[in-house]
C-alpha cells in the first residue's frame, strides 16, 4: 500500500465529490425542507448527463446543454410533483415511479445503453484531464467550486424570499402554512423540481467528467446524496448554523464521502462492497439522533427532591 497513490488520489476525490455535492444539495432540498425522500434522482442524474452529452453531439454549446439538461431535471421533478400532488400518490412511491419510466426515457435520449464524449474533440468544462497540468481558470475543482458558490448563493437568496419561505414552511408545517393561505402543492411540486435540476446539472457535470453517460450511472445516487448530507451536517453541522453554510456543509460532506472511499480503496477493501459500506454509513448516521435522545440522554427529574 503506497501512500503516494492515495495523495495522488485525493484531487479526483475533491472534483468528484464537489461534482456529487451539486447532487446532495439538491437532495437536501427535498429530504430536509420538504421533508420528502425523492428516489427520481436516481434517474435524473442520468438524463442530465444523456441530455448534456447529446446535446453537445449535436454542436450545441457547453451552456446551452447544460440549460436544457437542467431543464429536463425540473421537468422529471414536475413529474413527480404532479404524481404526488395532483394523483394522490404517496412521494416516495411517485419517485419510484418517475425513477422506472425515466429508465426508458434515458435510453431512448442517449439510442443506447451509453454514449461517449471525448475531450480532444469536444469544448468540456470539466474532465478527469483538467485536474493537473492544466491552466488554473481549466481546473475542474476551481471550476465546480465556483459553481458551487453561486448556486449556494441563488438558493440562499431564493429561500430567503416569500415564495422560499413559504416553500419552507410548507416542509415545515403542512398543515399550518395551508392555514396561512399558502398553496402546499405548488411548493412541494417546485422543490421537486428544483432539487431534480439540480441533480441533472450534477449529472451534466458528471458525464463530462468521466467522458461517457451511461442509463446506469444514477444507480444508488439517493445514498451518496444521503450521505453526504447527513456526513455534512454531523461533521459540520454545529459550526455551520445558517442555511447557506449549511448547503456549504453538505457539498463538503460529499467530499468526505469521496474521501473515504479512496481510503476504502487503498486500502484493498473489496471494491464490490462499497454499495454495502455506503448503505451502511448512511443507515448509522441517520440512527445517531435517535440513539442520542434514546440511550444517552439524561433522564428529566419530574418528582423533585
Amino acid at each position: 500500500m503506497n501512500i503516494m497513490n492515495l495523495l495522488n488520489a485525493l484531487p479526483g476525490a475533491v472534483a468528484q465529490g464537489l461534482i456529487w455535492g451539486i447532487m446532495a444539495i439538491g437532495v437536501y432540498i427535498t429530504f430536509r425542507i420538504l421533508d420528502i425522500a425523492d428516489l427520481t434522482v436516481d434517474g435524473t442524474l442520468c438524463t442530465g448527463g444523456a441530455v448534456c452529452i447529446m446535446m453537445m453531439q449535436s454542436g450545441q454549446n457547453i451552456w446551452v446543454s447544460m440549460a436544457i439538461a437542467l431543464a429536463a431535471g425540473m421537468l422529471a421533478g414536475m413529474v413527480t410533483g404532479l404524481l404526488h400532488t395532483f394523483m394522490g400518490i404517496p412521494a416516495i412511491l411517485a419517485g419510484i415511479l418517475t425513477q422506472l419510466g425515466l429508465y426508458s426515457v434515458n435510453l431512448k435520449i442517449m439510442g443506447k445503453a451509453n454514449q461517449a464524449i471525448n475531450v480532444d474533440k469536444f469544448d468540456l468544462l470539466v474532465s478527469l484531464r483538467y485536474i493537473k497540468g492544466v491552466p488554473f481558470y481549466k481546473n475542474t475543482i476551481l471550476i465546480v467550486a465556483l459553481m458551487i458558490v453561486i448556486l449556494i448563493a441563488v438558493l440562499y437568496w431564493f429561500f430567503g424570499t416569500e415564495l422560499g419561505c413559504s416553500l419552507r414552511a410548507t416542509g415545515c408545517n403542512d398543515r399550518m402554512a395551508r392555514a396561512q393561505g399558502i398553496n402546499t402543492d405548488f411548493n412541494r411540486v417546485l422543490g421537486l423540481m428544483i432539487s431534480n435540476g439540480l441533480v441533472a446539472l450534477s449529472g451534466a457535470l458528471l458525464g463530462q467528467y468521466q467522458g461517457f453517460a451511461d442509463v446506469n450511472m444514477g444507480r444508488g445516487a439517493i445514498v451518496i446524496g444521503l450521505a453526504a448530507v447527513i456526513i455534512g451536517e454531523a461533521v459540520f453541522g454545529k459550526i455551520f448554523r445558517n442555511f447557506g453554510f449549511r448547503l456549504l456543509a453538505v457539498a463538503l460532506g460529499s467530499i468526505v464521502y469521496y474521501f473515504v472511499l479512496q481510503i476504502v480503496i487503498w486500502l484493498g477493501i473489496d471494491t464490490d462492497l462499497l454499495k454495502l459500506l455506503s448503505a451502511a454509513v448512511v443507515a448509522v448516521f441517520l440512527a445517531i439522533p435517535t440513539w442520542k435522545s434514546k440511550y444517552f440522554s439524561k433522564p428529566v427529574n419530574k418528582g423533585g427532591a
